[in-house]
């Protein structure tokens, strides 16, 4: 959600140009600063940011974005195995060599979940490519949206260099293949292989057909392995759990004994089931102290260079999110506090994410003290309190500060 001014929005970001109601009025009656979630030296994602938000500091318990989501989905991995998001992605239609040809897409033109399950199980189960695979000690995990894990045993990934593709679309692949060992070759082989296998696969032609980009690539990114991360109720003393429809919030989520909740029609895209999150939210609150709300809308849309659809995003996130939530909380009677909170920047002018500090809300319901009295913006969040350490969040939360 976070961004740097935008030109075309006369040199406003997204969220100041968003209406945005609801967070400006718990910004402006509460404390409202900037934050470091991505530490220094790491990677700007959401697997670092929200580990840190969360509590986990990635300093210490960081091993990779793949390991996190595969523990989404129940995959256990074992000493030695390294585990890569294995995605969906568009390159362009071209008679160069694939070397030379551009990524378009990094989730495949936002690819429908079953065209997606149906074409990574028909490449799984090709006969060339699973014996590749096979060699090669890899299973691939696959689900219904562009994000599959893929799990390689014995696998060594010193000195492995694999790209986010979400930070280089537009740009010719040859530079960003998988480098840096040799196992980075096992990988480039599969991915030209996988290439092959799908360019001219039915479900292709069909979207082609349909104005649609064709999924006629694998990407391996996001490695990692076996992680443990801190266990939140005994750091806290809360009971709680996630909502989100992206399995690295899930990963999280039980990694560190917090409930993973999904919703009904929730897709991590534009159109997502807002309303039904906040409802979940609402009814978690029933029987538990903490329930964190993710959405994903306002990065994808910034990485399929929709900047309307960014805007609109951030809108939904407060029209239909933040105000039946709120409305829920009032009418329960209960005080609350709520955190608000971008986990990173991404930007509208790369496309690609940036761990410079984004701003946050912390609003305590009993406005124990004076507002900032500032609307919801970067800008604003400057002008107060800047945190280095996003893993100080949740303490901060549950403090009476």
């Amino acid at each position: 959600m976070a961004d740097n001014p935008v030109p075309e929005l006369g040199g406003k970001t997204p969220v100041e140009y968003a209406e945005t109601p609801n967070m400006d009025r718990l910004a402006a009656n509460g404390e409202l600063g900037s934050v470091f979630n991505v530490p220094e030296g790491l990677p700007a994602g959401s697997d670092t940011a929200i580990l840190s938000i969360m509590g986990c500091d990635p300093n210490i318990c960081y091993t990779g974005r793949a390991p996190l989501e595969a523990a989404a989905t129940g995959i256990k991995l074992n000493p030695g195995d390294a585990a890569y998001r294995c995605n969906m992605v568009s390159y362009e239609d071209s008679d160069a060599p694939l070397m030379e040809r551009r990524i378009l897409s990094h989730n495949a033109g936002s690819i429908e979940g079953q065209d997606s399950y149906d074409l990574i199980t028909w490449l799984i189960n090709e006969p060339e490519f699973h014996a590749l695979a096979e060699k090669a000690g890899m299973v691939i995990n696959p689900s219904y949206s562009f994000r599959h894990i893929a799990v390689q045993k014995s696998a060594d990934i010193r000195g492995i260099s694999l790209i986010p593709p979400h930070d280089h679309l537009g740009e010719v692949i040859g530079p960003l293949m998988p480098s840096g060992c040799e196992n980075a070759a096992t990988l480039l082989e599969l991915m030209v292989l996988a290439n092959k296998k799908l360019e001219a696969h039915p479900i292709n032609a069909r979207r082609r057909a349909e104005g649609k980009l064709p999924a006629n690539g694998i990407w391996f990114w996001a490695e990692g392995t076996a992680v443990a991360l801190p266990n939140f109720e005994e750091n806290y003393g809360k009971t709680g759990g996630v909502i989100s429809a992206v399995p690295l919030c899930h990963g999280i989520a039980a990694l560190t004994g917090l409930k993973m909740i999904s919703v009904e029609g929730a897709t991590g895209e534009l159109e997502t089931n807002y309303e039904g999150k906040a409802a979940k939210a609402l009814e978690t609150l029933e029987t538990d102290d903490f329930v964190a709300i993710h959405v994903e809308a306002p990065d994808e849309c910034t990485h399929n260079g929709d900047l309307k659809g960014k805007i609109q995003a951030i809108e939904n996130l407060d029209a239909r999110v933040l105000a039946p939530l709120l409305a829920g909380l009032d009418k329960a009677d209960y005080d609350y506090r709520i955190l608000i909170l971008s986990d990173h920047k991404t930007l509208t002018s790369t496309r690609g994410h940036d761990g410079d500090a984004v701003p946050y809300i912390l609003y305590d319901s009993r406005r124990l003290k004076k507002g900032s009295g500032y609307p919801y913006s970067e800008a604003n969040g400057l002008k107060g309190e800047t945190i280095q350490a996003g893993v100080v969040l949740m303490s901060l939360l549950f403090s009476d500060r």
